[in-house]
This record gives C-alpha cells, structure tokens and sequence, in this order.
C-alpha cells in the first residue's frame, strides 16, 4: 500500500513540476521602454532652452529618403545539391522581385524509380515556389531527399537574387 501511495505522490509531483516548467525563451515585453527624454536639436536651430525653435532665417529642411533599391530581376542558378539519390540543382527566373518561374535542371535519374517520383515531385516543387515566392515550401510525400536537395539549392538562388 506504501508503495502505491508513493508512486502517486512521485506521479503528481512530476506532473506539477513537468506543467510548470516554461518552454518559451523568446518572450516579449508587457510595455515598452519608457521614453527617456532626451530630444533631438535641429541644425540650425537657435536658442538653448527646449522650447528653442529655428530662425526664419534659416530654414530646416528634412533629409530626402533614400530611393529604394530595384527589384532583381534575371535567371539565378542555385549551387548543385549532392543527395542520398544523385544531385539536385534549381534554376529560377525573377521579375520585379517576385519568382515568375522555377525550374529543376538536375533531378536524381538514375533508375526508374528515381525517374518515376521526380516526374511525380518536381512539378509540385515548382508550382509550389512561384506560389510561395520564397524557399519555405512543403517538402513531397515520398521525394523527400529530392524535396530537400531542391529547398536547398532553391534558397542558394533565391539568396544571388537578393531574395528570401
């Protein structure tokens, strides 16, 4: 009887220790920092309370913004990824930043079998890339050394892109 009562006891309180534990690190902040008073000047301001406003005479002007960068546009070959199976290597066109084409030029081939899934895999790998204009794409049932071989060199491109 002492033993059960102890194996229950030992049960709850691993419970009530496993519960309790926190499993997240990445926590933000309930508030944000306060401010901490300090004020900017403006060139050309004169004066030297804070209340100091700048002279007619000498007008403020703000900084333009900077004019943003073009979006990328051309054909970028990813590195050629060694698998399990043989190697994978995918090609992708951009315009305007956007991923208008995506194409495995080097696939596994080397039997029938690697022959039947990738005709099965790539086109699903492909759709799914302009789809989701980046690298975070679902792997294929069944392809998955291909499926990763193809993430890899996909992101090897996007990233000579200037993209995700």
């Amino acid at each position: 009887m002492r033993k059960i009562i102890l194996a229950g006891a030992t049960t709850a309180t691993g419970l009530v220790l496993l519960m309790s534990y926190p499993t997240s690190t990445g926590r933000t902040l309930a508030h944000p920092p306060a401010d901490t008073g300090a004020s900017a000047t403006v060139p050309g301001a004169t004066g030297t309370g804070p209340g100091s406003t700048p002279t007619p005479d000498q007008p403020t002007t703000a900084p333009s913004a900077p004019s943003a960068p073009s979006a990328p546009s051309g054909t970028f070959t990813g590195s050629a990824v060694m698998t399990t199976w043989g190697t994978v290597q995918v090609q992708v066109t951009v315009t305007g930043g956007q991923v208008a084409d995506a194409h495995a030029i080097q696939v596994p081939d080397g039997n029938a079998n690697d022959a039947a899934i990738n005709s099965y895999a790539v086109p699903i790998l492909e759709a799914e890339t302009v789809s989701a204009n980046s690298s975070h794409i679902d792997a294929v049932s069944g392809a998955t050394v291909t499926s990763d071989g193809y993430i890899e060199s996909l992101q090897a491109a996007l990233d000579q892109a200037g993209l995700q």
